[in-house]
């Protein structure tokens, strides 16, 4: 207990060095410079991303690719559209009030250019690998895009995101699952992990077709079935709606005191968790997602980063919207509770008798997939570091960690998911910046053609 203690204070402290200002500054900054760099293109083009997205549901497109276009986002959705939309929602309103949801969406906004960027590069700058799959990301863009002398940031990145995986794709979901499942049905921590364990161990034979087929059809269904309850409770409480906005306004901006089971917050505080919890939700900046778009059918870097882009726009305008204003609106933010339990608790007392069961079905569902989706990024760090032999060990020690993550203390699984995610962010923004000519050429290039 002593170890967990000292280490406990020890990620802490790091936690509050990678997660303080400068860090905040790169995110939003990188996110702004290339948003300004693309003449605000991802939001101008929203519409053509969308329209992109329905196109490539068709895997005969031309290009070279595994999976679908469609699949690709799909395969990135369910790596963000997970704990992050629900429980790390209601964290963020826990922590940093109301104000936290409107950090969130800056960063969103922003976040569509970053993500835009990362997908046209990863197409851009992707491999075959042995076995003949496209692979690609950042790791790949570093190597590929940037002289030798940065070739540590590739490592680098291949490092942070193999143990970033195991803690925001794998352990931390299983447990927030766990978690909700035992208040809901009382269903034992242990016996909830074996079962996703199983699960999980079964699609990852079949490798990122399996993964991209799966997600392909679940994350649609279960995205659409939550926003749809969501918006039904939304409608239910109109009247409150302008209050709420109200509240997210002011104190995204001024400090809230304690109120009820609220403990108070500072601008500060609403800024940072906003922006950490938005970064793990969207993923934008983390490198995470360029990964499964590297494997997409295409034959422009341009048509599939556009399509990337959408998946911000769903992950956390969407999606993360509409959990935070229920938690706003029905009042539970004042409750005291957080994470999981706090989302269930607004969704129970706007919908009685049924939101609980939206959240656990919905929760449960969405971090499967998330294991899903981060089983193939850890797998593609991985055998960037080590070679394809590494795959199998791989996967193995994958799915043995879903049930510790089960069992495990949410509190510290959440102190290292946040730790990783910005470490992994570093080495992927900085050759962000670095690449960001090469995006704004291909941009140009590619819209100078389609005009004609």
């Amino acid at each position: 207990m002593e170890i967990l203690t000292w280490l406990t204070d020890l990620i802490t402290q790091l936690n509050g060095i990678v997660w303080g200002p400068l860090m905040l500054v790169l995110i939003l900054g990188t996110g702004f410079v290339l948003m300004v760099g693309l003449r605000f293109m991802p939001i101008l083009k929203l519409g053509y991303g969308f329209k992109m997205l329905w196109r490539g549901r068709d895997r005969s497109q031309k290009g070279e690719g595994d999976i679908s276009a469609f699949n690709a986002l799909m395969t990135s959705l369910s790596a963000t559209i997970g704990t992050g939309n629900i429980a790390g929602v209601a964290t963020a309103i826990f922590l940093g009030g109301p104000g936290a949801l409107f950090w969130m969406w800056m960063t969103a906004l922003v976040g569509m250019a970053t993500k835009y960027a990362e997908a046209v590069l990863a197409v851009h700058f992707r491999e075959t690998s042995a076995d003949g799959h496209k692979v690609g990301g950042p790791m790949y863009y570093i190597k590929n895009g940037l002289s030798s002398r940065f070739a540590w940031l590739g490592t680098a990145f291949a490092i942070f995101g193999a143990l970033a995986g195991f803690g925001i794709g794998n352990t931390i979901q299983a447990n927030s699952v766990a978690d909700v499942l035992f208040s809901k049905f009382e269903v034992p921590h242990l016996v909830t992990g074996l079962i996703i364990a199983s699960l999980v161990g079964l699609v990852l034979i079949g490798g990122i077709k399996w993964i991209a087929q799966v997600a392909g059809k679940l994350v649609p269904v279960m995205a659409i079935a939550y926003v749809f309850a969501g918006l039904a409770i939304l409608g239910v409480h109109a009247d409150k709606l302008p209050a709420a906005f109200n509240l997210i306004f002011t104190y995204a901006f001024t400090p809230i005191a304690a109120t009820g089971g609220f403990a108070g917050a500072a601008v500060w505080a609403a800024i940072r968790f906003g922006v950490a919890r938005g970064i793990f939700s969207n993923e934008a900046g983390l490198g995470s997602a360029p990964i499964a778009h590297a494997s997409a059918v295409t034959n422009s870097p341009v048509k599939q980063g556009t399509v990337a882009m959408v998946g911000t726009f769903i992950d956390t305008i969407i999606i993360c919207s509409i959990t935070g204003l229920v938690i706003i609106v029905s009042g539970a933010w004042t409750s005291g509770e957080t994470g999981a339990t706090l989302s269930s608790i607004a969704f129970e007392s706007a919908l009685p008798g049924i939101g609980g069961y939206v959240v656990t079905i919905g929760l449960s569902v969405f971090a499967f997939t998330t294991i899903l989706g981060w089983s193939l990024y850890g797998e593609r760090c991985v055998e960037y570091l080590f070679g394809s032999r590494s795959i199998l060990p791989f996967r193995l020690l994958w799915v043995v960690a879903v049930p510790i993550g089960a069992t495990a203390n949410l509190s510290f699984i959440w102190l290292v998911a946040d730790t990783l995610n910005a470490l992994m962010a570093l080495p992927n923004l900085i050759a962000l910046l670095l690449l960001s000519p090469v995006v704004f050429k291909l941009t140009k290039e590619y819209f100078a053609e389609n005009k004609l």
